[in-house]
């Protein structure tokens, strides 16, 4: 059975995914290929890469699952929120819900869609629950036999929190807290208020906390206890004033201009609302786990890729065993649509050890893009030896090559590298390359067998959605990849997982006495993660990047 997996809401990271019976064959989100960061639209440039890649044609797909409902369900349960006083809102936001649920379901369909751009197709059309689709993604690729599953994002159609539990091929919602009850409401609220764009940013609340102090109390805005929490929607929706955030301002102060300089108020703010992310998760994963009797958590949905949270979890020891779907946001979504059908028929995928289902270029593809533009290239027998030493010379590397990582990690396949060794190198990318915040972190990709000496009660962590307390000697070794707090999102590698950035780490350790490199995303502020050869070349032309490592070609800017 062949099954297209779709997440589109018209809201972000729009995603599609094939997969062949148990097994992901392909998946790519939307902004990959469109080049519209977070491009929540109907994923038609995904669709058509995914059968593009595969070779399949439409007219094989057997089923096309959605991760969400029809969208005139959505805005019909925002007005009952609106009639039952759970959202604040006025008649004429009721009347709006209905126009845009109409409209909603005509011009969003599905079926309407697909035939509209692809034709028609003997294919079954099926939508199924969005928290439903997380949990799925999650727990089938985790390789658990009993797990409990927790889903938090924004919102899905009437969900914000869900518990699951998975046992065997059997998966149950153990209870939900519904929207607009939401945690991640709350952390996206304060984000929006800090300056930063809501919905987008919440990486850079969580990589500013570390700089802030307790002392700061948002009781005002949530409360917990007893394996639940509660949002006060009336403050975080209104709009007091005709202010989107009078609100808050009432009680933290005028909110901060994007433009406008961090004082250490911000900070603390920014600390106080990773803190009780990080309590309220720690709250109702306490609670599920004694509830249920299993030790091994699977984590989706938005909120879970809160890497320092994750990280949290293990260092409490509330849990045993994690799992945290590498596109655990909404793209993700479309890898549980896609594996539906097969989990229906009772079977699982292997455990999922790494995300590399997008496209990939061959050499002579890569070749055609450089001669197209005249450029000067090297053809080289090992790229990999040609990296590390790039990098044991101190230079900003840009690395292409395999497959294009699932999810919002680039994890050796899609990224830029530099020598961790030296601390001026996070300041020197961070100005170079990503034009962007002094303050945010970068993350090592380390040897795995390398992890246990450097971080403290380190756990598997291949998709870099962990953070582990650095050990003294990660702290000398890998300085420029260690956040201010001590602590490091780290991704371990093995020469199973990805074996030509494996050679790479292992050659860069022969050349310096470090199993690590600096890793981060190919691409520059505002931008997606770069998917072809011409994103990576005219990335690499257009920042601060020494060379470029693109299949088995170098480009340097010296040349």
């Amino acid at each position: 059975m062949i099954v297209l997996g779709l997440n589109y809401s018209a809201q972000h990271d729009a995603a599609a995914a094939i997969a062949q019976d148990e097994h992901i064959l392909f998946a790519v989100a939307e902004e990959r290929v469109s080049r519209i960061k977070h491009d929540g639209g109907f994923p038609k440039l995904a669709i058509e890469a995914s059968l593009h890649h595969t070779g399949i044609s439409l007219s094989e797909i057997d089923q096309i699952v959605c991760g969400w409902p029809a969208l005139h369900q959505v805005f019909m349960n925002d007005i009952k929120n609106y009639v039952l006083r759970k959202m604040p809102g006025s008649a004429t936001d009721v009347a709006r819900g209905l126009a845009k649920g109409t409209i909603g379901a005509t011009f969003s369909s599905m079926q309407r869609l697909i035939e509209r751009y692809f034709g028609k197709t003997k294919a079954t059309y099926r939508s199924l629950a969005h928290h439903h689709a997380h949990a799925l993604s999650a727990y089938v690729a985790s390789g658990f036999e009993r797990s409990v599953i927790l889903v938090m994002d924004g919102r899905g159609a009437w969900e914000a929190t869900s518990i699951w539990l998975g046992e065997g091929a059997t998966l149950r919602c153990l209870r939900t807290i519904p929207w607009p009850n939401s945690l991640g409401l709350f952390y996206a609220t304060l984000t929006g208020y800090l300056g930063f764009e809501k919905y987008r940013d919440e990486w850079k609340v969580m990589g500013l906390a570390p700089y802030g102090k307790p002392g700061i109390s948002l009781a005002p805005l949530i409360s917990y206890g007893n394996g639940t929490y509660k949002v006060r929607t009336d403050l975080l929706l209104s709009r007091r004033d005709n202010r989107e955030y009078g609100a808050i301002e009432e009680l933290l102060g005028s909110r901060r201009r994007p433009d406008e300089e961090l004082t250490q108020r911000h900070k603390d703010i920014a600390w106080a609302v990773q803190n009780v992310c990080e309590e309220v998760e720690c709250e109702i994963l306490q609670h599920a786990v004694a509830e249920t009797g299993c030790r091994s958590v699977c984590i989706a949905g938005g909120v879970g890729l809160n890497s320092k949270a994750n990280g949290v979890f293990l260092q409490r020891r509330i849990l045993d065993d994690i799992f945290v779907q590498p596109a655990a946001g909404d793209d993700g979504v479309a890898l549980g649509a896609a594996l539906l059908p097969a989990f229906e028929l009772c079977k699982r995928p292997p455990e999922l050890t790494s995300c590399y289902f997008g496209p990939s270029y061959q050499d002579h593809e890569i070749r055609r893009t450089l001669d197209t533009y005249k450029l000067r290239y090297k053809a080289v027998v090992d790229p990999s030896r040609e990296a590390a030493e790039l990098l044991a010379q101190a230079k900003l590397v840009g690395w292409f090559q395999g497959r294009e990582e699932f999810g919002p990690r680039a994890l050796g396949n899609r990224s830029i590298l530099a020598d961790p060794r030296h601390e001026e190198n996070r300041d020197k990318v961070n100005m170079a390359v990503k034009f962007r915040e002094s303050w945010r972190p970068f993350a090592p990709s380390v040897l795995a067998d390398a992890c246990p000496g450097l971080f403290e009660n380190f756990y598997n962590s291949p998709f870099m959605i962990l953070t582990f307390p650095a050990k003294p000697e990660a702290r000398d070794k890998i300085a420029a990849a260690i956040h201010v707090d001590g602590s490091a999102r780290v991704q371990s590698v093995t020469k199973e997982q990805n074996p030509r950035y494996y050679a790479l780490i292992s050659e860069f350790e022969r050349l310096t006495g470090v199993p690590a490199v600096l890793n981060t995303s190919f691409n520059l502020k505002g931008e997606a993660i770069v998917s072809t050869p011409f994103d990576a070349i005219r990335t690499f032309f257009t920042s601060g990047l020494d060379a470029l490592v693109i299949g088995g070609f170098v480009l340097r800017k010296a040349e």
